[in-house]
Formats: C-alpha cells, structure tokens, sequence
C-alpha cells in the first residue's frame, strides 16, 4: 500500500513510499482509511519542531474509515462498521493513570502517527478498545476530524462554562474554532480574537459559525469590548489556543478575578515569561491540557450527531496523501481551516 512516510530523523524527509498491509493482531482492527485529518502537529514533525527522532513512521492520527479485518478476541466490532479511533495504541494499563482511563498522561503510552504507523496510508491499525462507531448521520469525511474535535473537548472539559458566561478563544485556527462551537454549545458567549493577517479566518468564524463577537487585537481594543459587556469585571473563561506568549498575557488581563485560564495551544519555546502577579492578585484558576481521552470522543461524536460541531464547514481542502506540499503550504498561508487527506488508490 502507499504510505506517506518521515522516513527518517530531522525535518522534511516526508516521502510517498509503498508499505506492507498491516494485519490486525490480537485486540486489534484494521481499518480501510477513508479520509485523514491534517494537524499542526504534522506540520511541527516536517518543520523539525516535533517528533524530530521519528522514521519510517506513517504520520496521520485523525481519521475515519471501516473496519476491514477483526483481531483474535474482538468481538464488539466487524467487519465493514464505519468508525474512528483514538490515537492511543500502547498504554502501560498498571499506573494510576490508565486505572482511571487517563490514557493521555500514562508515561508509556505511544500513539498512531506519532510513534506507530498512522492513517496516511490505505489501512492502519487501531487498539480495538479505542475505537468508536460513527452515529447514523455522521460521514466518515466529516468524522475525519474527531480527534482534533476531542483535543478541543477536552479542553473545554478542563474549566467550567455557565450559561451566559463571557468566553474568549484566542486564536481562529482550526482548535480555536472547535473549541468555540463546543463553547457555544455550552450556552457561552464567545468573544474570538485574532491578529489583522488572521482577517478570513475571523470573517469565516463570524460568518461561517455565528461567532458572537471577533476582534483584531491590532486594530481594535479587546479589553474595551469585555468591560463592555462584563459591567467592567472582565471575562469569565479565557482559551488560549495560539501558544503566543503576547496572547497568554492579554487573556490574563482579560480575565475578571477568580476567572479561569486554560492553556491549550502549544508555545514555541518551553519556557516562557508568565506574570505570576496577575494569577496571585487575580486568584486565577490556570490549567493546562494534553491531547484528549476515551472519555471525550462520545460526547464529542454527539456533538457532530447534533449539529453543535460543524466539521463540513471546518474542512476546507481535499487532496490527496502525495499532495503534501500543496496541503503544507494551504496550511502555513492560513488559507485552509481543515485539510484532509484520502489515501491514494
């Protein structure tokens, strides 16, 4: 089968290969891909920012598809079910955290596209206790993108959202506008926030997803629109999804005391410079979060069922797996949202 491949350590080195068909192992299914999701952190193992050791490792790990094979002792799965999977492939299954299903935090745990070989490819292999059924009315083109829509779930899981409650999302990318709608689904009023090249995005989230309010933080005063619509207390609930430092100080600002910070975008830099007068005097509430859990997908799949997550109009762009460079540089311009992949024939 065709693969698309980081064939070995460093940046680049991304190349359309042919791979023997995996077979599904005990425990295990394999599924015929049908479309893969694009994510930053693909565009991070090309650019040498992350997985920088990785070779002969199939990327892609947000995907959808049917089940092609069953492995010995599956016996809740068959054969041509429509299905997505978590990225979870290897977990330790003694420490506290896979006790408690936190599979995310489990310090041997190995994902697909990351550590085993992922969806950019005619078939993968998935942990048949990952997997998850797509509801009736969910096409596994929009499902493609489950698992960044579960990352974003999960980070909204992270604080807690009243109806009414003045959210900001800082950023309009493709977590950003995820994290939104779930925020919205929530009863949260969003207030999204974007630099003046992010221009289309913040048009596509006001007009496309019904975003309440966007601003361009270098034309217009962020801190102006929250006293006005928090009698002067600021924000209740702050996302940050850029990972810029000038954004995680500005959300801070924002936020009124005891209001909630939860860091989701990933900095550039692991140290980075944080006010922590702001947290002391302010008693923020400040979280981090990591990826998603088994927990997250169902509601997450709920969420699509329902509505309240919009992946057609989160996908963008359709190319196929050996287009590559055409969907990094649709990525990097910020022209796409969402790109997906189909395996090559």
């Amino acid at each position: 089968m065709k693969a698309l491949v980081k064939t070995q350590p460093g940046g680049g080195h991304f190349e359309i290969i042919d791979k023997k068909e995996p077979a599904a192992g005990a425990g295990q299914v394999k599924i015929r891909v049908e479309y893969a999701g694009v994510c930053g952190s693909d565009i991070h193992t090309f650019e040498g920012h992350y997985n920088y050791n990785a070779s002969d490792l199939t990327l892609g790990h947000e995907f959808a598809g049917t089940i092609a094979e069953v492995g010995e002792g599956v016996t809740e799965f068959k054969v041509g079910d429509r299905v997505t999977s978590e990225t979870t492939f290897v977990i330790c299954g003694e420490c506290k955290y896979c006790k408690e299903k936190q599979y995310n935090l489990c310090g041997s745990r190995k994902g697909l596209g990351t550590q085993q070989d992922g969806a950019f490819a005619n078939y993968v292999l998935a942990r048949a206790a990952s997997v998850h059924r797509l509801p009736d009315n969910v096409s596994c083109r929009d499902a493609s993108i489950t698992e960044a829509a579960a990352c974003a779930y999960h980070g909204v899981s992270r604080a807690k959202i009243n109806k009414g409650d003045i959210v900001l999302v800082l950023g309009p990318g493709p977590i950003g506008l995820l994290v939104a709608q779930i925020v919205k689904s929530y009863g949260g009023i969003v207030v999204m926030t974007g630099l003046t090249k992010d221009k289309e995005r913040l048009d596509v989230a006001k007009e496309k997803f019904s975003m309440d309010y966007i601003v361009d933080v270098q034309t217009e005063s962020a801190e102006e629109l929250v006293k006005d619509l928090t009698d002067g207390y600021g924000a209740d609930v702050c996302f940050d999804c850029t990972g810029a430092v000038p954004s995680m100080h500005l959300g801070m600002d924002l936020l009124r005391k005891q209001g909630q910070y939860v860091q989701v975008g990933l900095f550039a830099k692991d140290v980075v410079d944080v006010d922590f007068s702001k947290i002391i005097q302010k008693e923020l509430y400040v979280t981090g979060t990591r990826s998603q859990n088994t927990h997250d997908w169902e509601p997450t799949l709920e969420l699509m069922s329902k509505g309240a997550i919009n992946s057609a109009k989160m996908i963008t762009h359709e190319l196929n797996i050996d287009e590559w460079d055409k969907a990094y540089d649709l990525i990097k311009s910020g022209e796409a949202i969402k790109v997906i992949f189909k395996p090559l024939a």
